[in-house]
């Protein structure tokens, strides 16, 4: 069973101390130049009206390593992870290139891609492979078929978590010692942690805490158990990272819970904070909000653990340590 980590006593750190002590190697962003020669459909095509955080025209503009300082001024972000951000999926690997510029440009960020593929894609070799020889790549973010709402099902239909084509692309990200990142909402934990039992040696970094989209007593519980399982396996961490809800809801008291009770399953030496910059600011009022949130929830948390929440569990499982001990 998971051990339950004590949870913290209720005093947080305010911002101000916060930004004076905090480190930050922040585990999951995007960025994206909409009038360069990359193509993002979901940015720049119709607007999908079924968004998970309801309407996102906002977020419709280039978000680049200016704007990620902007929205970060007076924090000390020493680098960053880029979360492949489903630019058109015939540009995997230039996506690749696109974000070793931008690192060439300015040096760390970002300091580590997460790329992506789709495992039916017929070229999955192919692509997995150019990722692999990538410098900057530690691992892929392919998500699964899922259902809309928690009670419908999809299981077992193709591009499922239960499709064995699907399953084996898990296997090549083991073999190539690529981390998978796990994103699907908290009603598909449960599966996932079944999936994820049978493929040895594969590193989990599950995203946005789960997805806990849902906050009444029944879903919570469903999320709760669904994490317990995915920290009941080896090689799992979890990105600490989007709390938003739908439609372009902000709940900090919620949040903070969440996040309290993320930290008790995991541990802080398996959670990492992640901004979702720019996608967190259709629900945050601000970054200084995301890390209200996050802090709150943390509240009474020694040094060392926020150490590991802000910076160290990234750095171990994107495999940054070099830039951690030198910065």
């Amino acid at each position: 069973m998971t051990p339950t980590h004590a949870a913290p006593p209720a005093a947080p750190l305010d911002l101000e101390a916060a930004r004076a002590s905090l480190r930050i190697i922040d585990a999951h962003h995007h960025f994206w130049d909409l009038e360069g020669p990359g193509r993002y459909p979901w940015l720049q095509d119709a607007v999908n009206p079924e968004f998970f955080l309801g309407d996102y025209a906002a977020m419709r503009r280039t978000f680049l390593p200016r704007e990620y300082r902007a929205a970060t001024t007076g924090w000390n972000v020493i680098g960053t992870v880029h979360c492949e951000a489903e630019r058109s999926r015939d540009e995997q690997l230039a996506e690749d290139e696109f974000l070793a510029q931008l690192h060439e440009a300015d040096p760390g960020f970002p300091l580590a891609i997460v790329g992506h593929v789709d495992f039916l894609q017929d070229d999955l070799a192919e692509i997995l492979a150019g990722h692999a020889r990538h410098p900057l790549v530690r691992g892929i973010r392919s998500k699964p078929r899922i259902a809309a709402r928690r009670g419908e099902s999809v299981r077992g239909e193709t591009g499922t978590l239960q499709d064995r084509t699907w399953q084996d692309g898990l296997r090549r990200l083991a073999d190539l010692d690529l981390s998978w990142d796990l994103r699907v909402p908290y009603y598909h934990l449960s599966e996932a942690a079944e999936v994820i039992s049978q493929v040895a040696g594969l590193r989990v970094i599950i995203n946005h805490c789960g997805l806990p989209l849902d906050r009444d007593p029944e879903s919570l519980a469903v999320w709760r158990r669904g994490m317990r399982e995915l920290a009941d396996l080896p090689g799992t961490s979890v990105k600490v990272s989007e709390l938003g809800l739908f439609p372009n809801r902000w709940d900090p008291a919620s949040n903070a819970q969440v996040v309290r009770e993320l930290l008790g399953i995991f541990g802080f030496e398996r959670s990492m904070f992640a901004s979702n910059l720019p996608v967190a600011t259709l629900t945050a009022p601000s970054f200084d909000a995301v890390m209200e949130s996050i802090l709150a929830g943390a509240a009474g948390a020694s040094a060392e653990q926020l150490a590991q929440l802000f910076a160290g569990t990234a750095a171990r499982e994107y495999r940054l340590r070099d830039v951690l001990d030198g910065s």
